[in-house]
């Protein structure tokens, strides 16, 4: 059974091929980093466009790569939401004709349940009830996946997910995009400890998580030091900011999985491919005897892997979608069980 993902919700134009729920055949990711780099971050029409003009030569890379032919897919995943709608009609649209000219079954898949879902390419079957972080640049998200394999969101980002706080740091500071990685690289030359940024709602009794407040902090930090005619190390500045995101999400992580008496922990999205991230749930659950369940970076970002695992899952179960499948931006998780 060949299922083959589609991925534009975001700035990647994506494909995988997944062979019985569990082999990778294919995944191939067109990058549109250079094209939003001028802007500092991801303008929303200039993705869509990418997208029609990306989508077609990266399906066939795909087929190529697993060594198939479009004929040979048994079924058509793609991202319905969360996203951009631009992006997203993009690809469900595309989806749809393919599924409807080589009359394979259509799903829609929700993106947060596929980044979570892509650790069985390399973890195979996933045995809940566990507790996952899924963290990208649009979204934060503290999730339960029940022993029924339906999913609960615990706790969400109330204001900026952690790669858009990353990607804006790093725009103010001079460096690429995207932030995040800029950001990891130059935090590994810094002091952690240089600047006693604030740790938003840490000790609340939410599972919520907010970005917006250690954003302004930092930038305000740095206008006062220039007002004052001093020159801060900006490693430290990396290093400092980047722990304050780290801690907050691995102690509110650490602490819903201990409340729901979970003992794995999936750690998903594009921003778990941050070093520090991983070193401290690592370092973590290693203490507290958890399992820690990371894909490899390829699995982390958006990618048409995640989405044809997902859609592979929900195929299994005999739940697909017809042709009337709408894009939803504000895909909400619960969502995920019935699809789109």
């Amino acid at each position: 059974m060949l299922v083959l993902g589609i991925e534009t919700s975001c700035d990647e134009t994506a494909v995988g091929i997944v062979e019985d729920r569990f082999a990778l055949r294919a995944n191939i990711i067109a990058s549109q980093a250079e094209l939003h780099a001028p802007f500092g971050g991801v303008v929303p029409e200039v993705a869509a466009r990418a997208h029609l003009a990306q989508l077609v030569p990266t399906v066939d890379h795909a087929l190529v790569s697993a060594g198939v032919g479009l004929s040979d897919i048994d079924a058509i995943a793609v991202t319905a939401g969360p996203g951009l709608a631009g992006a997203l009609l993009v690809g469900v649209s595309a989806a749809k004709g393919m599924a409807l000219a080589h009359d394979v079954p259509l799903i829609g898949v929700n993106h947060l349940r596929a980044h979570v879902e892509a650790a069985q390419l390399e973890y195979g079957e996933l045995e809940p009830p566990l507790l996952a972080l899924v963290v990208s640049g649009g979204h934060t998200s503290i999730v339960v996946m029940d022993a029924d394999g339906r999913f609960r969101q615990l706790g969400g980002t109330i204001d900026d997910a952690a790669g858009e706080a990353f990607d804006k740091i790093a725009r103010f500071i001079g460096l690429g995009y995207p932030g995040g990685p800029e950001i990891d690289r130059l935090a590994q030359q810094g002091d952690p400890t240089a600047f006693a940024f604030p740790r938003a709602m840490l000790h609340d009794d939410s599972y919520d998580l907010s970005l917006s407040g250690l954003k302004t902090a930092v930038i305000r930090e740095l206008r006062r030091l220039e007002a004052a005619g001093e020159q801060p190390d900006l490693a430290d500045v990396a290093a400092s900011f980047q722990e304050a995101i780290v801690d907050v999400q691995v102690a509110k992580t650490l602490r819903a999985a201990g409340a729901e008496g979970l003992d794995q922990i999936v750690l998903a999205g594009g921003v778990a491919a941050n070093s520090r991230l991983r070193a401290r749930f690592a370092a973590e659950c290693e203490a507290n005897g958890q399992r820690l369940i990371v894909p490899s970076i390829p699995l982390c970002t958006d990618n048409g892997a995640m989405v044809a695992a997902s859609g592979a899952n929900l195929l299994a179960a005999g739940v697909t979608s017809d042709l009337g499948l709408a894009v939803d931006p504000n895909l909400a998780l619960a969502a995920a069980d019935a699809t789109a």
